[in-house]
Order: C-alpha cells, then sequence, then structure tokens
C-alpha cells in the first residue's frame, strides 16, 4: 500500500487539473450510511418515498420518512478528516474542483469551497409553487409537510428525487471537468449511479489518470483505475495528503 500511496502521490504532483469525485463511501465514517448495499438505507425504506411521483400523491407519507431520515439523524454528522483532506488540497490548489454525489453539505463544512453537488443538498427546500428556497435549520417539522411562507406552498428537499433531473449548473461543471482534467481522484464512489457513474470514464477516455480510494474493488477498478488505494476514506487521505507534505487538523 505504501508503494501506491507514493504512486499516487506523484500522479497528483505531475497533473495539471485535477477533479475529486466523492461518493457515499466518504461520509461512511461520518455516520451516514450509503443508500445501497447490505446496510444501506434502502434495506430499511423503501425507495419510494423519494419518488417524486410518490411524494407529488402522498406528500405527508413521503416527509414523514424523509424526516426521519434527512433531518433527525443526518443532520448530526461532522465532517471527516477525508473530507478535510479534500478542503486542504483546494486551499493549497492541488484540487480545482469537487464534485460529490452525497447531499450532506460535509464538504462544505470540512470547508471546501467549489463543490458541485451533483445530486442537490438537502441544507436547502424548496418550495414546489413559487420556488423560494429555505434553510432546513429555519423550518419547524412538527407539522408535515412544511409549508412556504411566502405562498403557503408544499416545501421539498432541494436534492433530486427519482425521477427529477440533475441540476443544470452541477451537470455542466462535470461535462467541463471530463474535457479539460487530466486527473480524477474517486473516493468512496462504486460506479453503480446513472449518471455519474459515467463521468469518469468519459474523463479516462480523455486521457486522465484515476485515483481511486475505495474499501473494495468497484466498478472502475478492474477497468479504469490507475492506482488503487484500498481503504477507509480517512486512512487513505490521511496518508495520502502526509505524503504530500500536508497535515489535516480536525
Amino acid at each position: 500500500m505504501k508503494e501506491n500511496i507514493k504512486k499516487a502521490s506523484e500522479i497528483i504532483k505531475h497533473s495539471g487539473r485535477i477533479t475529486a469525485f466523492t461518493g457515499a463511501g466518504i461520509s461512511v465514517e461520518s455516520g451516514i450510511p450509503p443508500f445501497r448495499g447490505e446496510n444501506g438505507l434502502w434495506s430499511k425504506y423503501d425507495p419510494k418515498y423519494i419518488d417524486i411521483n410518490y411524494f407529488n400523491s402522498n406528500t405527508k407519507k413521503s416527509w414523514e420518512i424523509i424526516k426521519e431520515i434527512f433531518y433527525d439523524f443526518f443532520t448530526n454528522a461532522k465532517p471527516n478528516a477525508a473530507h478535510r483532506a479534500l478542503a486542504i488540497l483546494e486551499e493549497k490548489n492541488i484540487i480545482q474542483t469537487l464534485i460529490t454525489q452525497n447531499i450532506d453539505n460535509l464538504h462544505q463544512e470540512a470547508g471546501s469551497k467549489n463543490v458541485f453537488e451533483f445530486h442537490g443538498t438537502s441544507q436547502t427546500l424548496i418550495c414546489l409553487d413559487c420556488s423560494n428556497k429555505y434553510n432546513y435549520r429555519d423550518i419547524v417539522f412538527d407539522n408535515l409537510p412544511p409549508k412556504c411562507s411566502n405562498c403557503q406552498g408544499i416545501l421539498k428537499p432541494d436534492f433530486v428525487f427519482f425521477g427529477e433531473s440533475i441540476p443544470e449548473r452541477a451537470n455542466r461543471q462535470a461535462f467541463l471537468e471530463v474535457d479539460s482534467s487530466d486527473l480524477f481522484l474517486l473516493i468512496g464512489t462504486t460506479g453503480e449511479i446513472m449518471p455519474a457513474c459515467m463521468f469518469p470514464y468519459m474523463a479516462k477516455q480523455n486521457g486522465a489518470k484515476i485515483i481511486e480510494i475505495n474499501i473494495e474493488a468497484s466498478n472502475y477498478t478492474g477497468s479504469i483505475t490507475d492506482v488503487f488505494l484500498k481503504g477507509k476514506a480517512t486512512e487513505m487521505m490521511s496518508e495520502l495528503i502526509e505524503k504530500l507534505g500536508f497535515k489535516i487538523n480536525l
């Protein structure tokens, strides 16, 4: 593993434009379970509750589950060493852009600034009638569904439900990074979620190197990954950033 850490650090040092691309695996150590897999959320909850058609026709029931998952529990999560390491690499202008499939805001809390949330965010709610947006902290969840103070329209979490489109700005930025990056740093993403999973493949076709951090081999590992760092995101990123000459302060 030390040899792979060294190899990854050398690739990073000699890369011009680096994009970090993160998935659920980076937040697991912050106490946020992934959606899929043996212990994933969908093993406990039916994913229909965040299907836009179900939400529109069964809003109260959908909101009951959404509140339980995303606002009673997830909001207590804190950034971990892997989130902080990426923020440091951005501060040092080593990483230029971070594209995340996560909706937990932990990258921003860790200090990352140039973050594109491919699936939106749980931090804000949007009115389905007038499009006003609210920070979730300003909303009282006692009466569900929560309503817009401006027009009394129903509020919806501002992340992508099944059946909804990817946010235009994040989608556009992903394509820009595919075209311009010479290194994609993949952390905690297994390559199963469309369309996000396609961007590393497209970057590879355009000549980018791929460094992957995952606890197990993914769809990327045997096909496009140049250096595979097998292990927890916190441990691998801590070793990698130390090899690059930096230190994580949590």
